[in-house]
């Protein structure tokens, strides 16, 4: 008797359990139907919303334009322009719309359509931030990918171009030289970095120490703010033409296309690479030297370094690894007159003219891109030619040459990771002449070099020890850079420094300004002055864009 009550209580629990596992899948089902029909609900009205609010022409290619999960191209153009692959991966968020506009009333409406649905919004132009910010985030958010709007309109005749911000900097260049061969733009070396973002965070290449940055030659711009309006510099106001360029777009709206000033270049232009030299074979010295006449040297010369670490068994060297600087420059100059600079200045490289190349200009450019001289200039019209892999980086500014000890120290933590690379790049010339209030980008006289830090790998369960050696290292080199603010380059993006709170898209001023002041130094307050002017609810935010302050704080 007690069995058969044993086995009927045994028996009764197991249905009891077989129907709350029914009753529980159930609901599961409804929750995932229910989610299903909701995310169907928002994703019809987001069309219709995005058909309603483009132009009449445009208004019948939202199905072209406007992608979903669902939809054949979403992940093809998700993955394109992702050039980290921490970023890579089925866990990273996923954006709910991706636009890819053909015209600029398919960007008024998705920011219109994203407002009045709660999306957030990313804007995508070449994908190479460093933190993945313009396709990724932590809340609901759509990704505006400007690839289609690359037109690049060229006047020789007046010395200016309008470049749509989707193009990549080879397609702006090439552009260029099917005009001149006596014009030239102070842009990137990296060929497949997008327009929009590199000139809106200021924009770095070549002939900085001659023309400055990108930015600081960018004399109009279209843009879509807010509210849906399309903006010029005219109409737009002189206080936000001034954050656009170096203070980054995507704080403040949607750049669509700027207007940029062209810049005279030679009809030949002298490059040289020199030979890797170890620390142990004189590099060290070479370094120290460098250091010192880099920024000193003449306008028309670019001398940048670039340390790496590799295998010196089969030198002279007894060491079986070792950290190793090459010098690469462009000149403005002929052979002669740059060997003849040189060798006053900086006598100790022993540069001679069969060292150096003739070359045009855009041909530097292949140079510098590491291509061939003789490559076909098609290469630079390629968006996918550029390394994909996982990789970290931070910025420095140097105002006072490293000691030797603090060099030797570097060279130690250097060759734990022999992924890792530095590239040092003078300022002085032009970038000294310009006030660090002329535009949103600040880092003017006085610094002598920057420091791009840079460790890669291949595998990502590696990414934590890659990412805590970096910071390992870039605390060691706090004595040696700048200081009160340690300064940092915008374009370098590095949560490292700080983050807003993305869900409330809510901070604090002094939360803000430690990574602020580093990007903006001083110009940070106007910064944030000339958002609350534009976009007071905050709309236009990720993880570091320019805060809106509260109310207590507008004073």
């Amino acid at each position: 008797m007690l069995l058969l009550k044993s086995t009927f209580k045994k028996n009764t629990s197991m249905v009891v359990a077989k129907v709350e596992i029914m009753l529980l899948l159930l609901i599961l089902v409804f929750i995932i139907s229910l989610h299903q029909v909701a995310s169907d609900s928002v994703q019809e009205s987001f069309f219709q919303c995005f058909s309603s609010h483009s132009s009449q022409n445009h208004s019948n290619q939202t199905s072209k334009v406007v992608l979903t999960s669902n939809t054949s191209d979403y992940s093809f153009v998700l993955q394109s322009s992702i050039r980290n692959l921490r970023f890579l991966n089925t866990s990273t968020p996923k954006p709910e719309f991706i636009v890819t506009p053909i015209h600029t009333s398919h960007i008024q409406s998705a920011i219109i359509c994203s407002r009045k649905y709660g999306f957030q919004i990313r804007v995508r132009s070449g994908g190479h931030d460093y933190e993945g910010l313009s396709y990724v985030a932590d809340v609901r958010f759509v990704m505006i990918d400007l690839f289609n709007l690359r037109s690049i309109n060229v006047d020789i005749q007046n010395g200016f171009a309008w470049v749509e911000s989707g193009a990549i900097l080879g397609e702006l260049y090439n552009k260029i030289a099917e005009k001149s061969n006596l014009h030239g733009f102070p842009a990137g070396t990296c060929s497949t970095v997008g327009v929009g973002g590199h000139m809106s965070g200021g924009g770095f290449g070549t002939m900085l120490r001659k023309y400055g940055l990108a930015a600081d030659n960018i004399i109009d711009a279209k843009m879509v703010d807010v509210n849906g309006k399309v903006l010029t510099r005219e109409s737009m106001g002189e206080d936000l033409f001034w954050a656009i360029r170096g203070g980054g777009g995507a704080s403040f709206g949607i750049v669509v296309s700027w207007k940029i000033r062209l810049v005279a270049v030679p009809e030949t232009v002298t490059v040289f690479r020199s030979v890797p030299y170890t620390m142990e074979l004189g590099g060290t010295k070479l370094l120290q030297k460098w250091q010192n006449v880099a920024d000193k040297l003449h306008e028309d010369i670019f001398l940048h370094a670039v340390l790496d670490v590799s295998d010196s068994s089969s030198s002279a060297s007894n060491y079986s690894t070792s950290v190793q600087v090459q010098f690469l420059c462009l000149s403005l100059l002929g052979v002669e007159k740059l060997v003849s600079l040189m060798q006053h200045s900086f006598p100790e490289l022993g540069l001679k003219p069969q060292n150096c190349t003739e070359t045009t200009w855009i041909q530097s450019v292949l140079y510098f891109a590491g291509f061939s001289t003789k490559e076909s200039l098609d290469v630079l019209l390629d968006r996918s030619t550029q390394f994909k892999g996982f990789f970290k980086a931070k910025s420095d500014y140097v105002v006072e040459p490293i000691p030797e000890a603090g060099l030797e120290g570097l060279f130690k933590r250097l060759i734990e990771e022999q992924t890792s690379m530095l590239i040092l790049t003078p300022y002085g010339g032009r970038m000294s002449e310009i006030s660090e209030s002329e535009i949103a980008f600040p880092h003017r006289k006085g610094n002598l070099y920057k420091i791009q830090y840079l460790v890669t790998w291949d595998d990502k369960d590696e990414t934590d020890k890659y990412i805590g050696w970096m910071r390992k290292l870039y605390g060691y080199m706090t004595p040696y850079v700048s200081k009160n603010p340690r300064a940092a380059y915008f374009n370098y993006r590095d949560l490292d420094l700080g983050k807003i709170n993305n869900n409330s898209g809510n901070t604090s001023y002094e939360q803000a300004k430690v990574w602020g002041f580093k990007y903006f130094k001083r110009n940070f307050n106007r910064l944030i002055h000339v958002k609350m002017a534009i976009d007071p609810s905050n709309v236009f935010r990720n993880e570091q864009s320019i805060p809106v302050l509260p109310s207590q704080l507008r004073k």
